[in-house]
């Protein structure tokens, strides 16, 4: 993201855009020279998103959750071991509430071991069934081996059992607007009930990376050992591409070839999902092209910063006589490169502000558009508290505001 110059050439053309206030607004900072003239290249409209062989997937950015492109985001779909994303996703905020450590004695159970080892048709890690393993070793296993055996024992060694754990798979999926998905187990095994889209699994990922980077930074690891077995990542990018650092793939009848990437290059982070491919070769093929679209195409905005000055306003009865304005989270965008100039920022706030204002006390909103889309908008805030004034104060400032009205 080009945050600094990206904010402060906002800052200064919101000002010249303000809607209906009825006191000057006063940017701040002074701006500063605004980004340099696009490539002639950046003029020219987006091609069409590479050809996908799969029944859905999509490019999303990580940094706004905005879809860049995309076919049959929503259809329902089997997400085979990229269910194991939120296997890892639930066993990493377990730890962190302090329930588990990574290291924990996990025993690899009868049941784990039947049901997902070296016996099945699926991928397992090869720990010793009836013994233990610590859970850091386990997770790893379920992770860059995509071991079944190891997903069913860490469900088990969380919850009790798999059915228990998977009740928690759904609350942190709702929990995540994952809208349209349920899962009835840990590995991504074919079940009636088990089933994701494109979207929330997208969705899953940027959590992931989000809130538990150490968890998350597990997928990138290329082989892991087990015994005197070292198996491989089946994510064959984490080869090709050296931006790639996660995150799954799938693969069973029912689902076909699935793949969950994503890479970053600079400070821009890309998600994208790959379900229902035809190969493993297909699934890596059209992920690397998808991600090197969206990198060539599309870049990420931070417009304005939490905390920091949009404009200031007038308060009426107030301890003080103005306020700060802001946003409470970043304001952030992503759009074709070599637009930027063309974005059009205005607020909406109210004619007349009066105190007392709490900090954080939604007052207004920022909108940008581009093209006359809407393609980012926000809550403008009080940045502090203004208590109301004293008596003499308000009633001079009522007497002010009767004659500003006639």
């Amino acid at each position: 993201m080009k945050a600094h110059a990206a904010r402060v050439a906002l800052l200064a053309a919101v000002s010249a855009a303000t809607l209906g206030l009825a006191f000057a607004q006063t940017p701040a900072p002074a701006p500063t020279p605004a980004p340099p003239v696009a490539a002639l290249s950046d003029q020219l409209p987006v091609p069409d998103a590479p050809a996908v062989t799969g029944t859905a997937w999509l490019l999303m950015d990580y940094a706004t959750g905005q879809v860049l492109a995309g076919e049959n985001v929503d259809q329902r779909v089997e997400p085979a071991s990229i269910t194991k994303v939120m296997t890892s996703y639930v066993i990493a905020a377990e730890m962190k509430a302090g329930k588990i450590s990574d290291d924990d004695d996990v025993m690899m159970s009868v049941n784990a071991w039947r049901t997902g080892g070296a016996g099945t048709d699926g991928s397992y890690s090869g720990f010793e069934v009836n013994k233990t393993a610590k859970l850091l070793e386990m997770e790893k296993g379920m992770t860059v081996q995509s071991g079944n055996d190891a997903a069913i024992a860490l469900a088990e060694h969380i919850a009790g059992s798999e059915q228990a754990f998977a009740s928690l798979m759904n609350a942190h999926a709702a929990r995540l607007g994952m809208k349209d998905t349920h899962f009835e187990n840990a590995t991504g095994l074919s079940g009636p009930e088990h089933y994701s889209t494109a979207r929330d699994l997208a969705t899953l990922g940027r959590a992931l990376a989000r809130d538990f980077p150490e968890h998350y930074a597990y997928n990138a690891i290329k082989e892991f050992t087990v015994g005197p077995i070292t198996q491989r990542n089946r994510n064959v990018l984490l080869w090709r591409d050296k931006s790639v650092d996660g995150i799954k793939t799938g693969h069973h009848s029912g689902a076909g070839y699935c793949l969950l990437a994503s890479a970053k290059r600079g400070d821009q982070r890309l998600i994208s999902v790959v379900m229902g491919s035809t190969s493993e070769s297909q699934r890596a093929t059209d992920s690397q092209a998808l991600l090197n679209w969206g990198f060539r195409f599309f870049e990420t905005h931070e417009l304005y910063t939490a905390g920091e000055p949009v404009a200031t306003q007038k308060v009426w009865k107030g301890e003080a006589n103005e306020i700060g304005l802001g946003v409470a989270q970043p304001l952030l965008v992503s759009m074709q490169r070599g637009q930027y100039a063309k974005l059009q920022p205005s607020m909406d706030v109210p004619r007349t502000l009066v105190a007392p204002l709490a900090k954080g006390e939604a007052v207004g909103k920022v909108r940008v558009m581009l093209d006359g889309k809407l393609v980012a908008e926000a809550p403008l805030v009080a940045l502090e508290e203004v208590p109301e004034a004293g008596f003499f104060k308000r009633l001079w400032h009522e007497l002010l505001m009767w004659w500003q009205s006639l």
